[in-house]
């Protein structure tokens, strides 16, 4: 059991060292316990490594290290710090409902909802999410019940997987290729056929940004 002046100043060591391989100095460890005398840190710090919570290391000046800390203490924030800290980093895009990766379904225009997602799930510009409905894009890592999260765009490469809207009406999760006057849709499934397209039939109405993965 650690005397409270030796746990103040094992964990002040291990933050300091946190920021850099230098202990603080024998100054600044009696200034932040409020000790009159340097003699005070000696006997901490000789306890702290007859404990086993720290050792000298030969050979540098104010070589110490942190090799455990005090029972109970943690370097994260409390479950509440940690909500508040992730809420406050989160992204909201609007769910707009499911998308086919199989066949077209009626297109989804209505936002009924939204998701949180980190930051590096999106880039620059507008996004949203949309459930995915159908296996045909499994062998590109989209299985049916993910959310992927797509970026407006109204133009995408060959090989991109889009959003396209079909006829006006069908909405569908497919890659791109462009040949000639036709766009075809190519699922990511042995099981599905390509879908040929007049180019003026089909509307891209975002790129694959990212998803998110379901366990079932």
């Amino acid at each position: 059991m650690l005397t409270k002046k030796q746990r103040e100043l094992l964990i002040l060591i291990h933050k300091r060292m946190q920021d850099g391989d230098v202990a603080p100095s024998f100054d600044e460890m009696r200034e932040s316990l409020g000790l009159k005398s340097k003699s005070g840190i000696h006997r901490l710090i000789t306890g702290l490594v007859e404990r086993g919570y720290l050792e000298r290391l030969p050979n540098r000046a104010r070589a110490l290290e942190v090799k455990r800390l005090p029972e109970g203490y943690s370097n994260e924030p409390n479950n509440a710090q940690s909500t508040a800290i992730a809420a406050a980093t989160m992204e909201t895009v609007p769910l707009y409902g499911r998308i086919a990766a199989g066949s077209p379904i009626e297109a989804i225009r209505d936002e009924n909802g939204s998701v949180e997602i980190p930051p590096t799930m999106v880039s620059h510009g507008e996004h949203y999410a949309l459930e995915v409905d159908g296996d045909s894009m499994i062998k590109a890592g989209i299985n049916d019940g993910d959310t992927v999260i797509i970026k407006k765009a109204d133009s995408a490469n060959n090989g991109d997987i889009v959003v396209a809207l079909v006829d006006g009406e069908e909405v569908t999760l497919k890659r791109l290729k462009r040949d000639g006057g036709k766009i075809i849709l190519i699922p990511e499934n042995d099981d599905y056929e390509e879908q040929v397209y007049n180019a003026e039939q089909v509307q891209i109405q975002g790129k694959l940004a990212s998803l998110m993965r379901t366990y079932h």
